[in-house]
């Protein structure tokens, strides 16, 4: 007998009635869907060494709370929160001294000054050009994409999230806003700044071949 094929459900509201009736189908399901970009955020919080703990955990979360959804967001920025606070709460077990509501921290050589950027943030004149074809040409560099990598590890926790999240993981502000618990002019904020950094590194690296 064959056996019947894994449902893809496509609206989401049977997708959620299906885990709230403790259909392990439609948790699959979601595994599927949302467990690289879980990973992801957990990774812009925590780290690697903490990533697949923290996973597993919200994971053991959804499932035990999914009862529990009053559907006030989509089904992805609920997860995504969870993952979200049980990053941050392993954050605060390992005793980093951050903290995520502190949006204004800066970062050693930021670009962020009266001599470079209007008061909005924009550049006063035009971007510095880079040598080479294309930044994507820049980045192959392993020496570049280890400055790169540094720097983001330098940056605020929550600058780093936003970018990771909205240049890397693609993510709509909606849903970044969502997890960290900010509005969205913050969230602009937080990406700017750190696209601003992570510029003065390619922009120091051109001309001195060092981060």
């Amino acid at each position: 007998m064959t056996p019947s094929p894994t449902p893809n459900y496509p609206d989401e509201q049977q997708l959620i009635a299906a885990l709230i009736a403790g259909d392990e189908q439609a948790f699959c399901e979601i595994i599927r869907r949302f467990h690289h970009i879980m990973l992801s955020v957990a990774r812009a919080i925590c780290g690697e060494t903490f990533a697949d703990d923290i996973v597993q955990d919200a994971w053991v979360a959804i499932h035990k709370n999914i009862g529990k959804f009053e559907q006030r967001s989509s089904l992805k920025t609920w997860v995504m929160t969870i993952v979200g606070n049980e990053a941050k709460a392993r954050l605060r077990r390992e005793s980093r001294k951050v903290s995520l509501e502190e949006l204004d921290g800066e970062t050693p050589g930021s670009y962020l000054d009266g001599a470079n950027f209007k008061p909005d943030g924009h550049w006063r004149s035009n971007t510095p050009m880079w040598s080479c074809e294309s930044p994507e040409e820049l980045l192959e560099e392993k020496q570049l994409q280890c400055c790169i990598n540094k720097t983001l590890d330098l940056l605020p926790p929550a600058q780093k999230i936003a970018f990771m999240l909205r240049d890397i993981e693609q993510q709509s502000f909606e849903e970044i806003c969502e997890l960290l618990q900010v509005s969205a002019a913050n969230v602009r904020v937080l990406v700017h700044r750190a696209r601003l950094t992570l510029m003065q590194v390619i922009d120091r690296y051109q001309e001195t071949g060092t981060c």
